[in-house]
């Protein structure tokens, strides 16, 4: 009994060579981490397992119940012969691994094909393998993994129901019972522990596929992290120097260069000291590749390096590319083309992707900046018009019954629109600058309704050096007197407060004016609205330049009632700045 089981167990290595042959089929993998295979895929594995039932069938060892005598591989069997073999871990492993229709299919070509062999146990046996693949299918668990342990206790049952069947129904019961005691517990354990060793080496062969191809995405997720920081403003030499040094330091590459369509711009690495940035492409391939945009393998006959003694023996080089145009390459270069592996092909094909990525980001971004910055100097352009037309009404209004007047007025616009020119040239300027331009407009206003307008300031000087958008405080005055006070025949106040509060500075505008209704103060600030007196952009633009700059939190916080005023507020960062814009 004991010699038998050392046989059984020594023949499982062709179960091992097996094992590991499944692990390059694509609808094995799928038996194992998918939930359901498809059609086609539950026809393979039927056939697959079901052959390879037959091959433990073949490979086991048929014994003689009249002389006790085993012979070492299966053929023809005779009338007192049956066999000792593996044909269950086919079976049970198509049940587990792909549910019952796998199990049952696998168990009725391997039960058949059993049948076929002859001897006393040929029906008993092949029943019983068709028992297996039921068996087995009743414990698959569509979500879960198989487990070693109930591999194993679920092949060594299936082959204890098997000893069983043939006790049951072979006949003669003495040469039956004779087969059982013989070939029973060998049999049970070996393949048990066929079973469970099958899963252990295709789990452990996929693990260490997917152990390696997390390490390669780690790698490769690490490389991305670290140069996504010096492309962002496109490929030159400086990006290229750091990018190709952070590639060399994590692949290991004897070196790995990086080119534009004319030159090279970055070499680290071994032939540092020939093969330089600046200098002109000077390899075939290195053409071949920026034409083709494909990726080209050279030796170090195909590389052509001046240098004889060069230790670059073989290159990868790869394409760069933007919008679908190659703009340069990407090359690693190894001792020996025996270096280039499968993984290091796929790992390169993936960088070069990567990175062509990270530049077609970068490109986006710039061009996103550019707009952003073109809208922002179209919503400046708007407002300054806005302004413009009404002091020019005011002053008309004065040419003729107040010349001197007017005058003041015309002095006035002209220091505010020196002001504004300026502020519409410049991205930011300070709350100081803003001020000014602020009371530059409040002088002209004033003076048109010197019994009616009254301005008071709370300022914290502090606060007056943090930047801010160009032509934002102005439409928030501009609006308060505009709007505010159109109904108030006397004692229209607006106050203007500005000061710090911790990291922030908070500027707010107040009146005591009309105020507005609350349908109105859902719209205003957030949406362009059409009124009688303008087209409610001011408040609008204003609010959208303060959140492109700071964000949501900078936002204008209205709060009005009708007949009780309205109050506009917001909030940015608090930053000193020192000897920001003009200063009159």
């Amino acid at each position: 009994m004991f010699e038998l089981l050392i046989t059984m167990v020594e023949r499982l290595g062709i179960i091992v060579t097996i094992a590991f042959i499944l692990t390059r089929f694509t609808f094995f993998r799928g038996m194992i981490y998918q939930d359901e295979l498809n059609r086609k895929q539950q026809y393979i594995a039927i056939l697959f397992f079901g052959f390879f039932g037959i091959i433990g069938t073949y490979t086991g060892l048929s014994l003689s119940t009249e002389s006790l005598q085993f012979s070492r591989w299966t053929s023809d069997l005779s009338t007192d012969e049956a066999i000792a073999n593996s044909r269950v871990i086919g079976v049970v492993l198509a049940g587990l691994l792909g549910g019952y229709k796998v199990g049952i299919g696998a168990g009725l070509i391997a039960g058949i094909h059993r049948f076929t062999l002859g001897g006393f146990t040929a029906f008993a046996c092949g029943f019983a393998t068709i028992i297996a693949g039921v068996l087995s299918s009743y414990f698959y668990r569509k979500n879960k993994h198989v487990k070693l342990r109930s591999a194993f206790i679920i092949a060594a049952f299936a082959e204890g129901i098997q000893m069983l069947v043939i006790l049951l129904l072979a006949r003669p019961f003495e040469q039956a019972w004779t087969l059982v005691n013989i070939i029973g517990i060998p049999m049970i354990i070996a393949n048990g522990l066929g079973c469970a060793l099958f899963l252990m080496i295709i789990k452990s062969v996929i693990n260490e596929e997917e152990k390696a191809g997390a390490m390669q995405a780690q790698k490769t997720l690490r490389i991305a992290d670290k140069t996504i920081s010096h492309l962002k403003n496109g490929l030159h030499l400086h990006s290229a120097q750091a990018v190709c040094q952070i590639i060399h330091e994590e692949l290991k590459a004897k070196a790995v260069s990086i080119t534009n369509t004319t030159e090279i711009l970055a070499h680290v690495g071994d032939g540092d000291d020939h093969h330089r940035a600046k200098m002109p492409i000077q390899t075939q391939i290195t053409v071949d590749t920026i034409r083709q945009g494909k990726i080209i393998v050279a030796t170090k006959e195909q590389i052509h390096c001046r240098e004889a003694h060069c230790p670059l023996g073989a290159v990868i080089v790869a394409p760069l590319k933007q919008r679908g145009k190659t703009i340069g390459t990407l090359k690693f270069y190894f001792g020996s083309q025996k270096e280039i592996t499968p993984v290091i092909m796929e790992l390169i094909t993936g960088l070069s992707a990567l990175l062509s990525n990270q530049l077609e980001v970068a490109e986006a971004d710039k061009a996103y900046q550019l707009a952003k910055e073109a809208e922002i100097n179209a919503l400046q352009a708007q407002i300054s018009p806005h302004f413009l037309f009404n002091t020019l009404n005011t002053i008309l209004s004065l040419v003729r019954i107040n010349p001197d007047k007017a005058r003041k007025l015309l002095v006035s616009l002209s220091h505010f629109l020196r002001q504004n020119l300026s502020a519409t040239t410049q991205t930011k300027t300070t709350l100081e600058q803003e001020l000014k331009h602020v009371k530059a407009y409040l002088a002209i206003e004033s003076t048109r309704f010197s019994n009616k307008l009254t301005v008071s300031y709370k300022i914290e000087d502090e606060a007056l050096q943090s930047l801010i958008p160009p032509l934002t405080l102005q439409p928030l005055v501009e609006n308060a007197i505009k709007h505010g006070m159109k109904e108030k025949e006397n004692d229209y106040n607006v106050s203007i407060c500005i000061e710090r509060v911790k990291d922030n500075v908070i500027v707010e505008v107040k009146d005591n004016g009309n105020g507005m209704t609350k349908e109105r103060l859902k719209e205003i600030g957030n949406t362009p609205i059409e009124s009688v007196t303008g087209s409610g952009v001011a408040l609008y633009n204003v609010n959208r330049r303060l959140t492109f700059c700071y964000g949501d939190d900078s936002a204008l916080k209205i709060i009005s009632e009708e007949n009780k005023g309205t109050e506009i507020s917001f909030s940015i960062p608090y930053a000193e700045v020192q000897n920001s814009g003009p200063k009159n």
